[in-house]
């Protein structure tokens, strides 16, 4: 009887346990979609001129694509190349001078000389007194010290000229320093879209001179309603939707890098921005799309700063 209780108990404990549903499995988070995003630049950069003077030469044209450190133009730099010249003649002269030695070498030989002298007129003296005069002593004497002076005049000289040598070495990196800045160089690597002096005119320093964009990698920028924010967004896999010319419907794909930590207060909308691959050169700034923000991570998700 006992036994048929215990069974009957085990019995109704499994049938509960079975009409206990599961707890359902968490969705994942759905897909955002901003519409009327506009694509802009990451980087931008107006070239100026370091330095005034004339503009010798243009070396690039409107559209071309340049890489970070390319010269797009270059300022007439006849005067400081000579000067540069002149700063690395007269550093090569303090360098010999620098590096002789041999003052040095014959002061140093010719003290030990004059103490050899003395040193055998004092040993003269001390075996037979008055083989050497008083003043021959104090001649050999003075001979002595005064060769050690000069060695130690040989010494200073020869620091003087190193520190000349590297005085001339500055002066000569001044000089190409000079060079370089009438170098007009792009920072970045991107396409040259504007050029605003020409060869053979008058520019001033600070003057704008080549405008330069960053067109292989662009930002996307939408609004989405905080109430519709699933979470932090940055490093989500996005994808732009941008009607292009014989291609509608044409996609991009990037990540999400910001998420403004601000909310509109008329709206309530906060500012989402994401970075798309251009490699093709076919999305253009100022073209408007549809993000659309995956649930899933993106495989590159990083920001790049200007």
């Amino acid at each position: 009887m006992r036994q048929k209780t215990l069974l009957t108990l085990i019995l109704a404990v499994l049938a509960v346990q079975t009409a206990v549903p599961a707890p359902p499995e968490k969705s994942a988070s759905p897909k955002l979609q901003l519409p009327s995003s506009l694509v802009t630049v990451i980087e931008e950069v107006e070239i100026p001129a370091k330095v005034e003077g004339v503009l010798s030469a243009v070396e690039v044209r409107e559209g071309q694509l340049v890489d970070a450190g390319t010269v797009v133009a270059r300022i007439e730099d006849v005067e400081a190349r000579l000067t540069h010249e002149h700063s690395r003649i007269e550093f090569e002269i303090a360098r010999k001078q620098a590096r002789n030695n041999l003052k040095v070498r014959i002061a140093k030989t010719g003290a030990e000389v004059a103490r050899v002298e003395h040193k055998r007129a004092v040993e003269s003296v001390e075996r037979y007194k008055k083989s050497v005069s008083e003043t021959e002593l104090d001649r050999l004497r003075l001979a002595t010290e005064k060769a050690d002076l000069e060695t130690d005049q040989a010494v200073h000289e020869q620091e003087t000229a190193q520190l000349t040598s590297g005085l001339k070495e500055t002066e000569m990196q001044l000089a190409q320093q000079a060079i370089d800045r009438r170098a007009i160089l792009s920072p970045i690597s991107g396409m040259v879209v504007q050029i605003n002096l020409h060869r053979g005119e008058w520019v001033p320093a600070g003057k704008t001179v080549i405008r330069v964009l960053r067109v292989d990698r662009l930002r996307v920028e939408g609004f989405v309603q905080t109430r519709d924010l699933p979470g932090d967004l940055t490093g989500r896999r996005a994808t732009l939707a941008v009607d292009l010319p014989g291609r509608p419907g044409a996609e991009f794909d990037g990540a999400v890098v910001f998420v403004s930590p601000e909310v509109n207060p008329v709206n309530g909308q906060v500012r989402v921005w994401a970075e798309v691959e251009n490699q093709k050169l076919q999305l253009m700034p100022g073209l408007r799309g549809t993000l659309t923000i995956h649930p899933d991570a993106a495989q590159t998700a990083r920001r790049e700063r200007p």
